[in-house]
């Protein structure tokens, strides 16, 4: 069969981690045995924070998405990467798939000539979903939600519930990360729906550790990824765990912010701030730590959870999100922890910390659930098969 895969979130010359999942489970799919090929909505206008930092921080931003080439070959796909215009994020994301339609429609056209595909499969509703049924191609449109369509675009505006009801009721099948973003996806207008979980690479060998006792957070820096807390929980657990050290792994606009509250509780030593890293060194650095933590909301699933303890860590989530309460049911390796309360999280760390031997046994056991349930060769079988349903 012959997939025509399209989405906002990709890789890309400017950010090679964005998307990367979406990218993992087209090979994936590839593997599975789907002939694939990738177009990525691009819209080259620098964000709106790149704006406020100045007219030389918004040239260069533009400079560097404008250097897009059309076309990649990323581990062996063909990528094609459509641009497009359109408003700020903030007021206008919702019709974005709106103004991607025209463009998508030309390329899906042409690409047609050359690759006659079978069907589309969209990532997120909204805009590559939206864009989608408003190119009106000829296709069966199978469309995966995220997270971003059920938790920001439908309650952030009459505009984006709209799109996102449209197009999910339009699809012949909905993906869900999870079985708590397939209950929200049918709410909102899904009618046929299946559950395929995302994977992680399980590594040959386990990272040497580091010396110091160390927690690490892979993820951008923004307010619902709740670096901060983390951080306090650090410090109520300065006397008690005096070498303990944070590494955070990612770039964001909560930097500034998260630099001067490290100063603040007086972390600054015990605090590390990588940036972003390519894909393999940012899991490097995670595996080389001792405890994964990102107490998150609206978090639909969470690949980075099982990147961690696919590399013996484990994984401390918050209670109550989709993805950390299903990879937890999957099996060990799992903390969760009530979201905002450092004070339950500083006690799940300390725990995690007090005995090295049952730590490095519940990451042993993180391995065996991330093998068993969350694989990318699962992954893409599970891709192929839902293509075959939406094909019937």
């Amino acid at each position: 069969m012959k997939v025509a895969v399209i989405s906002e979130f990709y890789p890309r010359a400017s950010d090679p981690v964005l998307g990367v999942w979406a990218h993992r489970q087209a090979l994936a799919t590839r593997d599975a045995g789907a002939e694939v090929r990738v177009l990525v909505l691009h819209r080259p206008v620098p964000p709106l924070r790149a704006m406020r930092q100045g007219p030389r921080t918004a040239m260069q931003s533009a400079r560097e998405l404008l250097r897009q080439p059309p076309r990649a070959r990323l581990d062996g796909l063909d990528v094609e990467y459509v641009r497009f215009l359109a408003p700020p994020r903030p007021r206008s994301y919702g019709s974005w798939g709106a103004y991607a339609a025209p463009p998508l429609a030309l390329a899906l056209r042409r690409l047609r000539r050359s690759f006659p595909f079978d069907l589309v499969h969209a990532h997120n509703a909204v805009p590559a979903g939206e864009a989608v049924r408003r190119a009106r191609i000829r296709a069966p449109l199978v469309v995966s939600v995220h997270g971003g369509d059920v938790f920001h675009t439908a309650p952030g505006s009459a505009e984006g519930a709209a799109a996102v009801r449209a197009t999910l009721s339009s699809a012949r099948l909905v993906l869900a990360n999870s079985a708590g973003i397939e209950q929200m996806s049918q709410v909102l207008g899904a009618a046929r729906s299946r559950v395929v979980r995302l994977g992680a690479d399980m590594p040959g060998t386990l990272a040497a550790p580091e010396r110091e006792p160390t927690v690490v957070s892979v993820a951008h820096l923004i307010a619902r990824k709740r670096h901060a807390d983390v951080m306090r929980a650090l410090w109520l657990l300065r006397d008690r765990l005096p070498r303990l050290r944070y590494v955070i792994v990612g770039e964001g606009p909560e930097r500034p912010a998260l630099q001067r509250l490290a100063g603040d509780l007086g972390l600054g030593e015990r605090v590390r701030f990588t940036g972003q890293l390519r894909h393999e060194d940012a899991l490097d650095v995670m595996h080389r730590g001792h405890v994964f933590a990102l107490p998150s909301t609206d978090e639909a699933f969470g690949v980075v959870y099982v990147e961690a303890m696919a590399g013996g860590l484990p994984a401390i989530g918050a209670l109550g999100e989709p993805g950390p309460e299903e990879i937890s049911q999957a099996g060990d390796g799992m903390v969760l922890v009530p979201p905002g309360d450092p004070e339950q999280l500083a006690a799940a760390i300390e725990e995690l910390f007090s005995d090295a031997r049952r730590r490095a046994a519940l990451g042993e056991l993180a391995r065996e659930t991330v093998e068993r349930a969350f694989s990318w060769e699962a992954c893409g079988r599970a891709t192929v098969a839902a293509y075959e349903d939406a094909l019937r």
